[in-house]
């Protein structure tokens, strides 16, 4: 039992380290924030009102991998960029084995004739999934920058006009990132608390890492690269599944430049089934961890960054203050984030264990004031929503408990991801399924893209259980300090896992009513015709 003290111990320690992190950033915002209202605004004056002939050539790359349904929304979008035609190149960079490339192709054509300078083109090995993508694209690129949006987005008209000055303005700055909205917040409680996460992100941590001068990483979408900068750092790579992260990383490792434009925003569709949306953090977990292995130790020996700045890249691969050390420490923990779930499967793991053999009594210090730091993440979203919303805050913030209790029960999923990237299993790229919904009366159940059911909800009805016996354990033997942590963790696997078998029923549906179902590919790998879903 003294091993496991001292791991449960070790654990606590490194949770309360990503748990307090969320403070600290928060108050790097909130003091930058501070700044920023009392300042007196200097008047905006924008390198794009010169002469057209001084404009750029731009080229807008979108990858897409089997989105029929969503693919005709992207280019209207695209369409919509207030640009001249002459100057803007568009690329269909498309990997798809299933109608998509005939709706894309017939959509291409019909813009084409429009007076668009836009192609497909179209790849069927899929080398490298979206870097892949992307670097065969850039072979034809005419654009001295690279904008690029993922299937799912709608950028609003003036993007490139308000995103080009950074980048004519400075020549240091490598790329651009704005912030991501959300198309469906309002289509269900998880959409709502996947957007409650996304603004935290983008309006805390992205924000103080920025004005920092942390490390920075790209978030795939909705930003623009100096073509230059991409060829320097060493272009789209293929070996982690976060590239976007992988080549952020490596061209501010070679003196690049980010810039954050909080106050750019481009709308998104949220996941609005619980599988897809585990999928994607999935592949984020895995990713980010293989950037982790990939870039770590580049990043440690890097003498352009302070240590606090490296620990913060090392921690969110996982998911100025003065002194050096804080800078490289930043580094570290903004690398390795998404450890944080496999430590919550450990915690969960332990606890009931070390109560049963009554070995708790000597380790409440983790206990009760390391769990302090629990309500770091909370803290973080509610500052975010005052700060984004400051009259409907409370609409948005209402959706807390539920994030709560997703981020919790994808632990074990992402735990999953983490061992895989750690170990080198696989590098197969699942893209999120989109499904184009907006309001409550449109479905995603009856598509070919919603997925099956994930196999991992029995060991997270499992661990829920578990964790239920544990809080009882921990109420009949003087614990009750931890009966509400323990209670989180069964409550957060056990929403999943029944979520999981809730959003199956529809299978079960098809199977009673004898009808054939759609047929589901996990992966989306294989040709299929979803005409009737269109």
């Amino acid at each position: 039992m003294f091993a496991l003290t001292i791991l449960y111990v070790m654990t606590a320690l490194f949770l309360a380290v990503y748990a307090f992190n969320a403070y600290i950033l928060t108050l790097i915002t909130l003091y930058f924030e501070w700044q920023r209202n009392g300042a007196t605004p200097l008047p905006i004056k924008s390198p794009l009102t010169d002469a057209e002939e001084k404009l750029p050539k731009i080229t807008v790359q979108l990858p897409i991998f089997n989105e029929a349904l969503v693919v005709n929304r992207l280019l209207e979008a695209i369409s919509r960029l207030d640009y001249p035609h002459e100057l803007l190149q568009i690329q269909v960079l498309d990997d798809s084995t299933d109608e998509t490339t005939e709706i894309a192709a017939v959509a291409v054509k019909r813009y084409q004739q429009l007076g668009f300078n836009i192609t497909l083109l179209h790849r069927r090995d899929r080398v490298g999934f979206k870097a892949g993508a992307l670097a065969a694209g850039l072979t034809q690129a005419t654009g001295e920058f690279i904008a690029m949006f993922d299937a799912d987005f709608v950028p609003p008209p003036d993007f490139l006009w308000q995103t080009l000055p950074p980048l004519l303005t400075q020549p240091q700055v490598g790329f651009v990132q704005t912030r991501w909205g959300h198309l469906n917040r309002n289509y269900s409680g998880l959409t709502a608390a996947q957007g409650l996460a996304i603004d935290g992100h983008f309006t805390i941590e992205q924000t103080a890492r920025y004005k920092s001068g942390y490390l920075l990483n790209f978030n795939g979408t909705a930003g623009i690269w100096r073509r230059s900068c991409i060829d320097s750092s060493g272009g789209w790579q293929g070996d982690t599944l976060c590239e976007d992260m992988d080549l952020s990383y490596r061209a501010q490792l070679i003196g690049w430049q980010p810039v954050y434009l909080r106050d750019i925003i481009s709308p998104a569709e949220l996941p609005p089934q619980l599988a897809a949306f585990k999928r994607q953090q999935f592949r984020w977990a895995k990713g980010s961890i293989q950037c982790l292995k990939k870039l770590g130790q580049p990043v440690i020996l890097s003498p352009r960054y302070s240590w606090f700045t490296k620990l913060q890249a090392l921690i969110h691969l996982s998911n100025y203050l003065v002194h050096p050390w804080f800078t490289k420490l930043q580094a570290l923990i903004h690398l390795s984030n998404y450890l944080v779930h496999p430590l919550m499967v450990i915690l969960t793991l332990l606890t009931p264990m070390l109560i049963y053999y009554n070995s708790m009594e000597q380790i409440r210090f983790p206990l009760i004031y390391l769990s302090l730091g629990s309500f770091g993440p909370p803290f973080m979203y509610l500052v975010t929503q005052i700060m984004l919303y400051p009259k409907t805050w409370r609409q948005h913030y209402k959706a807390m408990p539920l994030l709560a209790l997703v981020g919790g029960g994808i632990a074990l999923s992402n735990s999953k991801a983490i061992m895989e990237g750690l170990l080198g299993v696989g590098n197969n790229f699942r893209r999120t399924p989109k499904f184009n919904v907006a309001s409550a009366q449109d479905k995603w159940q009856d598509s070919v893209y919603r997925l099956p059911l994930d196999g991992l909800v029995i060991g997270e009805v499992a661990l829920s259980l578990y964790s239920f016996w544990g809080a009882w354990l921990a109420a009949t033997n003087g614990h009750g300090v931890a009966v509400p942590f323990i209670l989180l963790y069964a409550l957060s696997f056990g929403y999943v896992g029944a979520q999981g078998v809730w959003e199956a029923r529809y299978d079960l549906r098809f199977w009673l009513n004898k009808f054939p179902a759609p047929p589901l590919d996990p992966d989306h790998d294989a040709p299929r015709n979803i005409r009737t879903t269109i």
